[in-house]
């Protein structure tokens, strides 16, 4: 291994940040030393007065920055400019000490933790890829938070519980949905501490650098917050699963259950949402899809609905019982518009899904959507087999007859839900 694989970072000042001599610090942001320099002489990086030591990790996190403002169309020489002006200042990057651990290089070679974990290099620079890192050289240095996904991935792969597509599909659908909170996180950020600052009168590298202090003390908070959440929703999920398997037991040992009924699938879409949003603009755009996002979400955990996914304008849910969807969709079509939002219209299907990658398809999902796109506003139709699943004193059913729907090869019976 030759000196840059032994670049590895151990040593720590006196304040216990790791510090990094220039060629460390090429080495851990996968830079050419010249990049080091260019950006030292920008001011966008601070040589310390460390004999030898001249940098600390924080600066791997600044680098990454600046290129990622470059790769956005920000040359390093107007930031340079706006940094000796007192308009910016990347001070903020400071109290970003929870991405340094995962920035953070171990002596080993990309080629050489694939040969540890039992997978080959295309399989191992798939599923990090897949996970939302650069992709791997063979000869590139391992970064420490790539190695749980490289170990856990093998493992599971070595028992062959997946496969290396499943891996990678897996590895992909993660990337999605924390990027998605991340952007959530983002936004409430964004909007909650720098908006204010700036409407304060503080400028723009002020705003930065006291929201950054400002909040660093919620970053831990965020953490437990988050994974308390996660552990939650594998309790719920892991719960539906284990159900389906001892209901498969019980009735393996010869022993009847009532005929349960399927599950249903459920569309609500908003009437004029595209052309109210286009009409008003984005934040008012943004402003709708909170609301919505907090009334569905309390609609549908008051029925044990899962939210699958947004689509465009609407929402996708899924839920264990027809029941459920529908009472659910009549709470929401009442729900919606009083919360300030354009009447929803909301189509429900119910028999056989196919779950994988944690999102549903079938004809059931297919249904549900085309029922939702015929219904009019603040109207819920749904399908036969959603009526026969569903016998409650508070809800009638009212055919409304055969209906050709897109994409649907025969005409469909639908029925409008409203409740008694």
């Amino acid at each position: 291994m030759d000196a840059a694989y032994d670049a590895v970072m151990s040593a720590t000042d006196a304040s216990g940040d790791t510090v990094l001599t220039r060629e460390e610090l090429a080495a851990a942001a996968s830079v050419p030393e010249s990049e080091v320099d260019r950006l030292v002489d920008a001011g966008i990086l601070v040589e310390r007065e460390t004999s030898g030591e001249p940098f600390r990790s924080v600066d791997v996190l600044r680098i990454r920055m600046v290129r990622a403002c470059e790769e956005g169309g920000i040359p390093a020489d107007a930031m340079s400019a706006a940094i000796r002006e007192g308009r910016l200042s990347f001070a903020f990057t400071e109290n970003w000490r929870l991405f340094e651990a995962a920035a953070t290089l171990v002596p080993q070679t990309h080629a050489e933790l694939a040969a540890e974990v039992g997978l080959s290099f295309e399989a191992l620079r798939a599923v990090v890829t897949a996970f939302g890192f650069p992709p791997p050289r063979p000869d590139g240095m391992v970064v420490e938070a790539e190695r749980p996904i490289a170990t856990l991935m093998g493992r599971a792969i070595r028992l062959g519980a997946i496969d290396e597509a499943t891996a990678v599909r897996l590895g992909s659908m993660y990337a999605e949905v924390f990027r998605r909170a991340a952007t959530a996180e983002n936004e409430v950020y964004h909007s909650g501490f720098e908006m204010p600052l700036l409407r304060s009168g503080l400028d723009e590298r002020q705003s930065m650098e006291t929201a950054s202090d400002t909040t660093i003390e919620l970053v831990p908070l965020l953490d437990a917050a988050v994974f308390a959440a996660y552990r939650r929703q594998q309790e719920l999920v892991w719960t539906d699963h284990q159900i389906e398997h001892i209901e498969q037991a019980v009735e393996s040992a010869g022993i009847s259950l009532p005929p349960g009924p399927p599950p249903a699938i459920s569309f609500v879409d908003l009437a004029g949402f595209t052309h109210l949003t286009e009409e008003r603009g984005d934040e008012e755009a943004a402003a709708i899809a909170a609301r919505l996002s907090d009334t569905v979400q309390d609609g549908s955990r008051r029925y044990r609905g899962e939210v699958v996914k947004w689509v465009g304008d609407g929402v996708m849910f899924r839920f264990r019982n027809p029941a459920d969807a529908v009472r659910s969709a009549l709470d929401l079509v009442r729900d919606v518009p009083a919360a300030g939002l354009p009447p929803a219209h909301i189509g429900v299907a119910a028999g056989p899904v196919i779950r994988q990658g944690g999102d549903y398809y079938g004809r059931t999902v297919n249904l549900a959507s085309r029922i939702s796109n015929h219904a009019g506003a603040g109207k819920v139709l749904v399908s036969a087999p959603v009526v026969d699943a569903t016998s409650t004193p508070d809800v009638r059913f009212t055919s409304i007859g055969s209906v050709e729907l897109a994409g649907i090869t025969r005409p469909t019976e639908l029925f409008e839900a409203s409740q008694t």
